[in-house]
């Protein structure tokens, strides 16, 4: 009995017409736009080993992963993330290549969401990765390339930055399981002030766990700076936050008018191997991150190379949903021309709609045996000229 022949699986979608007209016009500009800036595109394949990404700092729990076995029973995940594929190859085939590598990306991942959340589970990325490089420059290119990214939409758009190096110079100060750090951490992502409360109570008062209590509300503009410097007295985070602060100046002058820029401390993504640096963009309209990046300057060390990287993905599917809810959709190119073979007329007929074509024009040939229907066709889907191709000439009928 066949249950599930007429539907898609969860977190999975059906694409038409408009909708993927969409999604190919954000894939070619995003694609352009980074070309511009000399990356250089690579793929990834869709089936990894498991291993890839069961490091130490993996991100994904085994949960959240598609996983199936090869012909020699190893384990296999489909792609749940770019980044590492991405860090596998720069470790392997590109380890001799000169640094800086500039690489971005296109392709697809697969995840496991929990249910009634609204996600998807297959979700288009595009992407840049900047290997070999822990300049500052290097952060406000990433930073000035997710701008632009964003500034292609046309629409209103905003940036946050923050660095996940002052929460984890505070809770590596705490003796605690790495359970608990993980539920510190989930409940200053969510900015769950009642539960971070409670759980850093249990912990006993102290400067760490006053800072950490503080540190989902420190987000704004430069104010935050000042405010976080009194409550972290300590050179590490000192350090932090000037650097930080520089960036934050620097990408309110790359933003300009055209979007808001935001510091948040509260940023520390769940992805375990970001370090320094971390970058979010919102468009309006759409409540969760369109771009999610940062620096990860240790994870490609686990591949056995030690360079640094930053860089960030751009949820393709969000961007999409924002630009269709907004109506102002891209219009499905229309056939110009219809052309409409008499009996033993066929390949008269194609070579005819071909050379149209070659014209620039969008030309169809009838697959219909009557010109009735072929002219009944052209109607419905406003054609605007049938060519008739018989033995003796074309007729154009308008």
């Amino acid at each position: 009995m066949r249950n599930y022949d007429l539907i898609t699986p969860e977190g999975t979608k059906d694409l038409l017409f408009g909708e993927c007209i969409v999604r190919r016009d954000i894939e070619k500009s995003l694609f352009e736009l980074f070309k511009s800036r000399g990356y250089s595109e690579m793929i990834t394949p869709g089936l990894e080993f498991f291993d890839v990404f069961n490091l130490n700092s993996s991100y994904f729990p085994q949960e959240n992963l598609y996983k199936l076995t090869d012909s020699k029973g190893r384990l296999l995940v489909m792609r749940p993330d770019s980044t590492m594929p991405i860090a596998r190859v720069v470790a392997t085939r590109l380890r001799d290549a000169m640094l800086p590598l500039k690489l971005c990306y296109n392709q697809t991942v697969y995840r496991t969401e929990p249910a009634l959340k609204g996600r998807s589970d297959e979700i288009v990325q595009a992407g840049i990765e900047l290997i070999g490089s822990d300049l500052k420059i290097a952060d406000l290119e990433v930073i000035s390339t997710a701008v632009e990214s964003l500034r292609s939409f046309d629409m209103e758009f905003s940036l946050e930055i923050g660095n996940i190096g002052i929460f984890k110079e505070l809770v590596d100060r705490l003796e605690v399981s790495d359970n608990v750090k993980e539920k510190i951490r989930q409940n200053i992502e969510g900015k769950n002030f009642p539960a971070l409360n409670d759980l850093l109570d249990s912990l006993g008062a102290s400067p760490v766990t006053a800072a950490l209590k503080k540190l989902p509300a420190l987000f704004g503009g430069i104010e935050v700076f000042d405010k976080a410097e009194e409550l972290m007295p300590d050179e590490n985070i000192r350090h932090i936050l000037e650097e930080l602060r520089e960036i934050y100046l620097d990408a309110a002058e790359i933003c300009g008018d055209a979007g808001a820029i935001t510091v948040d401390l509260g940023l520390v993504n769940k992805t375990d191997y970001y370090t320094g640096l971390i970058i979010k963009g919102y468009l309006q309209g759409h409540g969760e991150e369109v771009i999610s990046g940062g620096r990860y300057d240790r994870l490609i060390s686990e591949f056995g190379y030690d360079v640094p990287a930053v860089g960030f993905a751009i949820n393709v599917n969000a961007v999409s949903k924002v630009i269709e809810k907004s109506g102002v959709l891209p219009a499905i190119p229309r056939t110009d021309v219809l052309v409409y073979a008499e009996k033993d007329c066929e390949v008269a007929a194609l070579k005819a709609a071909q050379e149209l074509r070659e014209q620039g024009l969008i030309v169809e040939n009838a697959l219909f045996d009557d010109l009735t229907s072929a002219r009944a066709y052209a109607m419905e889907n406003k054609i605007a000229k049938v060519i008739v191709i018989d033995e003796r000439n074309k007729e154009v009928q308008e």
